[in-house]
């Protein structure tokens, strides 16, 4: 769907605030999937509400700082993101630390660490079998000593300069910084929070859902109005944290064809192609304030790779009352459409901007990107023209 701007008018939404907008059926991929500006609306005060669109640090400013560090999540803050995101998975002594993926062999220095050597390991996650070390193998203690790293140096050679100088950092770091920021700043720091593979962990006894939402209560953040969404490519944990905590849930989606770990764990044979669907999205809404969908979901690519026109998901899933934070919007050349690469490096700037305005013009209330600098001045733009 594609939002047409309304002169001086600025839509804003809360975590538990979201959009209404008229159904079209399907996932069709049709410039008709474009609608009239919805309504602005606002829950819980100034102080609650994020703007539309909205920018998601990726697991920090990780274009710019090695992901999932305190360093990336400062400068994150530092240029004015507003939600900061975290992935969460298990230490062996069940304490919560922020990694994109349990498997730290590209995110850490743990191959230089002699005494881990007999660590290495094959394991099967979700159906993916990988080989290195993994943080269910780590206490807490043992990970403190690890120093985080650059995950793709080939495309971002100038992160590695960052090397060693930040640790991986426990959740409950995480919410004391944004805690003391918020304070020292005078508004709360917003945190975009995920479970990482929850059914896997879950089998060895290590569950998430629990601890996480332990520790957003002992820093108040459990409620409608907080200043947090969590998130899961599993609807299941998604549903069990709803039982848990009033904070706005947000189902992750992948390709059209993927099916969420915990249904192929369970014998549902749905894929994310059932989810999209106005049915698929009227039961997320049950348990779930939003999705978190593929940018591809939200405007595919040709077979050469070219930005092609707008789905019916933002309209469908507005329809259903759900907010839409798709990722990832990257910089580098690599990651964008083939029609809006520039030269012919891959680790170059391409057209970002470019993209990012063809994203916002489909009316998705935010935007997770690695370079929130850039995704920033582009939702300023957006917004302003309205």
């Amino acid at each position: 769907m594609g939002q047409e701007r309304q002169p001086g008018r600025r839509a804003v939404l809360s975590a538990a605030a979201v959009l209404g907008a008229a159904s079209a059926g399907g996932l069709a991929v049709s410039g008709s999937a474009r609608a009239a500006e919805p309504a602005a609306r606002r829950a819980g005060g100034k102080d609650a509400a994020l703007p539309v669109p909205c920018v998601v640090a990726h697991r920090g400013a990780s274009g710019h700082r090695p992901e999932h560090t305190l360093g990336a999540y400062q400068l994150a803050l530092d240029m004015g993101a507003d939600v900061i995101e975290q992935d969460l998975v298990p230490t062996k002594d069940g304490h919560l630390v922020c990694r994109h993926e349990n498997d730290i062999t590209a995110t850490t220095d743990v191959a230089d660490h002699t005494e881990f050597a007999d660590r290495k390991t094959t394991k099967s996650i979700d159906g993916t079998e990988l080989t290195g070390w993994f943080t269910e193998d780590f206490t807490l203690e043992e990970l403190r000593g690890l120093r985080a790293k650059e995950r793709i140096p080939e495309e971002r050679q100038h992160n590695t300069l960052y090397d060693g100088r930040w640790s991986v950092p426990t959740f409950q770091e995480v919410l004391e910084w944004a805690e003391e920021r918020g304070e020292a700043r005078g508004r709360p720091v917003w945190l975009h929070i995920e479970t990482k593979h929850p059914t896997y962990f879950r089998k060895l006894g290590l569950e998430l859902e629990k601890p996480l939402a332990a520790a957003l209560k002992k820093f108040g953040r459990h409620q409608k109005k907080s200043p947090n969404f969590v998130q899961s490519f599993e609807p299941s944990s998604i549903e069990k944290l709803s039982g848990l905590v009033k904070c706005p849930g947000v189902v992750l989606l992948g390709a059209l064809d993927s099916r969420p770990w915990d249904f192929v764990d369970s014998g549902d044979p749905r894929t994310v192609r059932d989810l999209v669907t106005p049915e698929g999205l009227a039961e997320i809404a049950r348990y779930a304030r939003g999705i978190g969908p593929l940018l591809d979901l939200v405007i595919p690519r040709d077979a050469d790779g070219r930005l092609g026109e707008p789905t019916s998901l933002v309209r469908d899933a507005h329809a259903k009352d759900l907010v839409l934070h798709p990722y990832t919007m990257r910089n580098e050349n690599t990651f964008l459409p083939t029609d809006y690469r520039r030269g012919t490096e891959p680790g170059d700037y391409g057209d970002a901007f470019g993209v990012l305005k063809a994203f916002f013009e489909t009316g998705i209330d935010g935007i997770f990107a690695d370079q929130p600098d850039t995704a920033l001045l582009a939702a300023a733009d957006f917004r302003a023209r309205g």
